[in-house]
């Protein structure tokens, strides 16, 4: 907690902004310098600062992780901008002023918040993370809008607040990432009894939730930023037992409607892979009716059509081959097309991408690129070959 506070001081900001740009390779001829100049313990918090820093870089972007401040949890654990922004702005869009941001880390949502123009109080037990926290709004000038509490979340009155936001801790320094809701800190359960009593609250879980562990008074949206997905989060005071898939950038929106599973058909010329948050919100169905598609298998979650319809809730696939699984027809086929860049994907079988990849083309047989996807169809194993389609309009 001192070596974070000497951060703070008119020699740590120097250090600090010296570091701005240091190689890591050269940390240590850096370092030797540094100490020269500078208390050790001073130098080493600076350094570590800058390390983390740069690790931040992916999830706040260059301007706003150079100013910031990190824990090596709060890296870790932090939403990012693109998600936070998303979010903020849809608690604007409800008519929220402020909310009571519980759990709130080193801040990442709380400065969403405050960017839209909402009072936020962050709230957080850990002393070292609430520095961390209260340095991030003052160095990114939203002091005005961010109060940072420490105190237990279970007793913060959050009653004169238009919103609470709940984000627990999924993660355990001994036992890593936590899987039963029950486990997070505060436990799930705790963070649905006190959105219960706000008049609109969002908890944010794991994406992997059991849609059996989502109570029926919550409206479920599971969030993907750039096809990779990031989070679920449970609104309350909103459409409850809705479920939707929210695609960032955009943000576009599938929405359910309750639709049988599609039916269960060949394989057409083309294949559509849904995005994650797609499949986590169970709204293949939904994303097939928009393509006229069906399954290839009914129990994976690739969407078969014999029509191009590009959309942004999947990626198209145009498939020039099916076979049956077979590493030797595989490997005659990649040469014969001249293949020299392979990607490889899986859904529905227990070989790794690597080990087909390695034993299929060791080498590169031309310049073409297509794409093998390891999976099943009709309950058979099977591979089919292909290219990826034209994308949608404005994605």
């Amino acid at each position: 907690m001192n070596d974070f506070s000497a951060l703070l001081t008119p020699p740590g900001q120097a250090l600090l902004d010296a570091l701005r740009d240091h190689d890591p390779a050269q940390e240590l001829a850096l370092a030797t310098r540094l100490r020269r100049e500078h208390p050790a313990e001073l130098v080493s918090a600076a350094l570590a600062q800058a390390r983390l820093r740069q690790r931040a870089v992916a999830k706040f972007g260059p301007e706003d992780a150079a100013r910031m401040y990190f824990t090596a949890n709060g890296v870790e654990q932090a939403t990012r901008t693109s998600v936070a922004t998303y979010r903020a702005e849809s608690f604007r869009a409800l008519g929220v002023r402020s909310v009571a941001d519980l759990c709130c880390g080193i801040g990442g949502d709380a400065i969403a918040l405050a960017r839209a123009g909402i009072s936020v109080l962050a709230v957080d037990r850990d002393p070292a993370t609430c520095a961390v926290a209260r340095a991030n709004a003052t160095a990114l000038g939203l002091g005005d809008l961010i109060e940072v509490r420490e105190a237990d979340v279970t007793e913060v009155d959050t009653s004169s607040y238009d919103a609470v936001f709940v984000d627990p801790a999924r993660r355990s320094d001994k036992r890593g990432r936590i899987f039963d809701p029950e486990a997070y800190s505060p436990p799930l359960s705790w963070a649905v009894s006190t959105a219960l009593t706000a008049p609109l609250a969002a908890l944010k879980i794991a994406p992997g939730i059991p849609h059996e562990a989502i109570p029926a008074e919550a409206d479920a949206e599971w969030i993907s930023d750039g096809g990779d997905v990031k989070e679920a989060v449970l609104w309350f005071g909103t459409e409850p037992g809705r479920m939707r898939a929210a695609l960032l950038p955009g943000p576009r929106e599938l929405v359910g409607r309750g639709l049988p599973d599609p039916e269960v058909r060949a394989v057409g010329r083309y294949l559509y892979e849904p995005d994650g948050a797609v499949i986590r919100a169970h709204l293949v169905a939904e994303m097939a009716a928009q393509v006229g598609g069906g399954l290839i298998d009914e129990t994976i979650a690739y969407v078969t059509g014999d029509e191009p319809h590009p959309t942004p809730y999947a990626s198209m696939y145009e498939i020039t081959d099916q076979l049956p699984f077979n590493v030797k027809k595989l490997k005659a086929l990649l040469r014969e097309r001249e293949v020299g860049v392979l990607t490889v994907k899986k859904r529905g079988s227990a070989v790794e991408p690597e080990e087909l990849r390695r034993k299929a083309m060791p080498k590169p047989f031309g310049k073409r690129a297509v794409t093998v996807f390891m999976t099943r169809v009709a309950g058979a194993p099977t591979m089919l070959v292909g290219q990826p389609g034209p994308s949608p309009s404005g994605t």
